[in-house]
């Protein structure tokens, strides 16, 4: 067995699931806010917070990659894992903020459903970033979560077509199909920011097997 003179920075893998768990938190404010549309305000703010404290970590990761001289994985997939993790927070964090500059009356059907599989997407993300640090030992759990992040997407991306499809078949007001149409796309980027994870923990896993 080999001496291992220097140790690792495992820490990254815990900042990985302070990603993970502000994504959840974020994905369900918009679930709530979708499904509730009352105390716009406090909600949206509670958005802003997490999104805040999401770029504090993610700058958190990015200098220990730069202070760090052995890491458990290689940087360039560290530095993208952290990336896609904090931009599924970013785009949930925008969404919100369109919602309320565009002053949105009342949330659509379509958009509680995205939210709720944005949410499922977020959970399912999650649970796959908790078993990055034990993937060696346990391969199967974590290409069983990236396989079901996959499926979530594809079910985003149906559900984002209707939406859209529904937004020309019953609106008539153009600058309202424009604001739904942008706030439908940013739920699906966020859901596909989530498939994005997905794809940079396969690399890993296949590159570390």
């Amino acid at each position: 067995m080999g001496l291992r003179l220097l140790p690792r920075e495992e820490k990254f893998f815990d900042l990985f699931c302070e990603q993970a768990e502000a994504a959840i938190e974020a994905a369900q404010l918009l679930v709530d806010l979708t499904n509730n549309f009352t105390d716009i305000d406090n909600k949206v703010i509670a958005v802003n917070k997490i999104e805040h404290q999401a770029d504090v970590t993610a700058h958190t990761i990015a200098e220990k990659l730069n202070l760090t001289f052995i890491t458990p994985l290689d940087q360039e997939d560290i530095h993208d894992l952290a990336t896609a993790l904090d931009d599924i927070v970013d785009y949930i964090d925008a969404t919100v903020e369109r919602m309320v500059l565009y002053k949105i009356k009342q949330p659509t059907d379509d958009i509680a459903k995205l939210a709720e599989i944005l949410l499922r997407a977020a959970k399912e993300t999650s649970i796959a970033v908790s078993q990055l640090a034990t993937f060696k030992k346990k391969p199967r759990a974590i290409k069983q979560s990236w396989i079901e992040i996959h499926r979530i997407e594809n079910e985003g991306d149906t559900a984002s077509r209707a939406a859209i499809a529904h937004l020309f078949e019953n609106a008539t007001d153009a600058i309202e199909i424009i604001k739904w149409k942008e706030i439908y796309e940013h739920v699906e980027t966020a859901i596909d920011k989530c498939e994005d994870v997905a794809k940079i923990l396969e690399q890993i896993v296949l590159k570390n097997s």
